[in-house]
């Protein structure tokens, strides 16, 4: 496994070994031992699949009081994947960083607590997978408006409108939340 820096400090692509031959190929996608050495020590609790047609756009999603870290990967199809820092006091609050994962590239993408995620599919449908290292909690569950003007992320749009769902839509600007209403960097880093 390759670990590869992204412009956000903590957020990395990470590049398995891909063993293929005439039949197939096998990799190797978490292993802990791997992973710590690599500086990633976290334990994941739940796994998430989520499949999406060509220009949905699920995010920005986070969560408060129970954040989590997440480890990313597409099993089929291929979507552009982002992470926003969004933790009070960061030195690159309101960042974006991002990445095309595709079952062709069988890319992973670490986004460590306190930073938003979401993703955009760019083929006809996509097979996202996830790890992450706390539980889902509804009532700790956030998220920011993914054309927020301020964050500016570059998606891959070509002039399509995405789809997204109400609540994404409705979802507030950065600049709107309070401080309390967003994780700590000092807590987190």
């Amino acid at each position: 496994m390759k670990r590869v820096e992204s412009d956000l400090p903590g957020v990395c692509i990470l590049e398995p070994v891909v063993h293929g031959d005439a039949r197939g190929f096998f990799l190797e996608h978490y292993n802990a031992r791997v992973f710590a050495k690599l500086g990633i020590p976290h334990v994941f609790v739940q796994d998430n699949h989520s499949r999406s047609g060509k220009g949905v756009l699920r995010g920005l999603h986070f969560q408060l009081g129970q954040p989590q870290a997440k480890l990313v990967r597409v099993i089929r199809g291929e979507v552009f994947d982002v992470a926003v820092d969004v933790r009070v006091g960061s030195p690159t609050f309101g960042k974006w960083t991002g990445v095309t994962l595709s079952e062709e590239n069988k890319r992973l993408f670490f986004i460590p607590e306190g930073f938003a995620h979401g993703f955009y599919v760019l083929s006809e449908s996509a097979d996202f997978m996830y790890k992450c290292s706390d539980f889902y909690s509804p009532t700790e569950d956030r998220g920011i408006l993914w054309s927020d003007p301020d964050i500016n992320i570059a998606w891959p749009l070509d002039g399509t409108k995405p789809v997204v769902s109400k609540k994404d839509s409705e979802q507030p600007l950065l600049s709107k939340f309070s401080e309390s209403d967003l994780p700590n960097y000092d807590q987190l880093a």
